[in-house]
């Protein structure tokens, strides 16, 4: 098998020798360049499997760069990965725009970067076996309209590649999630992290200060009050918006002041971590005492522990949910056999996963009836999900509504998707489950997702339908039979 090869393309001379000789470790073969204008001369000279590149450079940056890949004939269809420090939305949507298939922040860990070089340049090289077997299958069938056994055998051979092309578009679909998933994942880790030092941090003050805590509640009962007193409080207490927040902290202020209490700027800060709102009256001949401030400190080391322990279970459902989802989009059933599913659920399982690129402007609205478990091919049925709302999504490019309707009718499971796109015209309507048909640019679609759809749709002896007008958006539907 011909040696994939990898261009490099990075004004950073660290980030250069670091990606060339690890590459050259996994066995690619590598050339680089140091800004953009060097990349496309040995882009076209050389016509490298796959591209990583750079976007701020000097002169010719990476999103200049890509366009000029795609427009030339010769290196349109190399696939080209982003590496940048950039991480806003905006940047990662407007490189998938330029004709980018995939996107890793920097800094990166090399074992990623090594996983989806590998990822796509498997998808480029099935998608050119895919492209040789249509194109040599046009030829028989021109060739030998009357060889019906070879064209029996041929069908027979595309058809027994269905899982695998199954395999290669779910690849495909994770390559483009992997971005959002990852965001998904990392937000509650940071969450986790930042919450566990602060535990820590409060842990250690809390001990450090047990011997005089200890002390002073021994040696007046009052301290021990204030501390119950004030941790009940805070317990009881509601989240507090920032504008209450600063309320609550210009009363503290007059009331401590109006009472000669010391140190009163540190006491308002506490008590207003501490959400200490309601019933303070009662507080204040406690906080007389010159030694009621170390009681307060230990008080809130408390709170904080306790919020900080909320912030991680909070952090880490939130994950799990999301790592929950993945497992379940990712299941293979090998027995090949009809499982029973919930087919809300595996809709939500999905949308899940594409949460990332909801949250940024797409609103979801459902509407389903409580149904039965349905007996399906469960991993199939997931990809018919996949590609539906993914192709939802590009079509209002991440802006509009998404309306799902699930209803069960006459021994019939009613799957509705409704975007808020640009819609299409009856000639590509008419053409949109043709395999390899397809109307989004190179390098942003195989042509194979909806057709294989309509296969998994098939094999369930159902049906599936498509509404749709040019400006108002599409719907559609999927019709499952109540096998159960």
């Amino acid at each position: 098998m011909t040696k994939h090869s990898i261009l490099i393309v990075d004004d950073t001379q660290a980030n250069l020798r670091f990606l060339f000789s690890t590459l050259i470790k996994q066995g690619y073969q590598v050339y680089s360049a140091i800004n953009g204008k060097v990349a496309v001369k040995v882009a076209q000279k050389n016509l490298p499997s796959l591209i990583l590149l750079d976007i701020m450079m000097p002169e010719m940056d990476g999103y200049e760069v890509c366009e000029h890949m795609k427009a030339d004939e010769q290196t349109r269809n190399i696939p080209v990965i982003f590496v940048s420090a950039l991480n806003e939305t905006f940047d990662k949507v407007k490189a998938f725009s330029v004709g980018g298939v995939d996107y890793v922040t920097k800094p990166f860990q090399m074992e990623e970067v090594l996983a989806r070089v590998a990822t796509h340049l498997a998808l480029r090289d099935m998608q050119k076996k895919l492209v040789a077997q249509n194109v040599q299958l046009q030829e028989e069938i021109t060739e030998r309209k009357q060889a019906e056994n070879n064209l029996q055998k041929t069908l027979e051979n595309l058809r027994s590649t269905q899982s695998q092309l199954i395999q290669s578009e779910k690849l495909a679909a994770l390559g483009q999630l992997i971005a959002g998933i990852a965001h998904e994942i990392n937000t509650p880790l940071g969450a986790i992290r930042a919450s566990i030092d602060n535990l820590l941090d409060s842990f250690n003050d809390a001990i450090m200060t047990l011997p005089q805590l200890s002390q002073s509640i021994v040696e007046n009962d009052k301290h021990l009050k204030l501390l119950f007193t004030l941790l009940k409080k805070s317990k009881a207490s509601t989240d507090l918006t920032s504008k209450e927040k600063r309320i609550l902290k210009r009363t503290l202020q007059q009331k401590l002041s109006n009472e000669n209490i010391a140190e009163i700027s540190t006491l308002v800060n506490i008590l207003t971590y501490m959400k200490i709102s309601e019933g303070f009256d009662e507080l204040l001949p406690l906080l007389k005492n010159e030694q009621s401030i170390s009681i307060i400190k230990a008080a809130r080391n408390f709170v904080s522990m306790r919020k900080n322990s909320d912030n991680i279970n909070l952090a880490v459902d939130k994950a799990s949910k999301v790592i929950f989802a993945l497992r379940k989009f990712a299941h293979q059933d090998a027995s090949g056999e009809k499982t029973e599913i919930d087919i809300i659920d595996s809709i939500e399982t999905v949308l899940t996963l594409y949460h990332n690129q909801i949250k940024q402007g797409v609103e979801v609205v459902k509407y389903c009836q409580s149904l039965p478990p349905v007996l399906c091919y469960a991993d199939e049925i997931h990809q018919v999900w996949t590609n539906i709302i993914h192709n939802a999504l590009q079509a209002m490019t991440l802006s509009g509504t998404l309306t799902i309707e699930v209803i069960h009718s006459e021994n019939q499971i009613i799957v509705s998707f409704t975007d808020t796109g640009c819609g299409m015209s009856s000639a590509i309507k008419e053409r949109i489950f043709e395999p390899f048909f397809t109307t989004k640019r190179r390098g942003e679609g195989s042509g194979i997702g909806l057709d294989i759809v309509k296969r998994i749709v098939d094999k369930h002896q159902g049906k599936i339908e498509i509404e749709s007008e040019i400006g108002k958006g599409t719907t559609f539907r999927v019709f499952l039979d109540d096998m159960r």
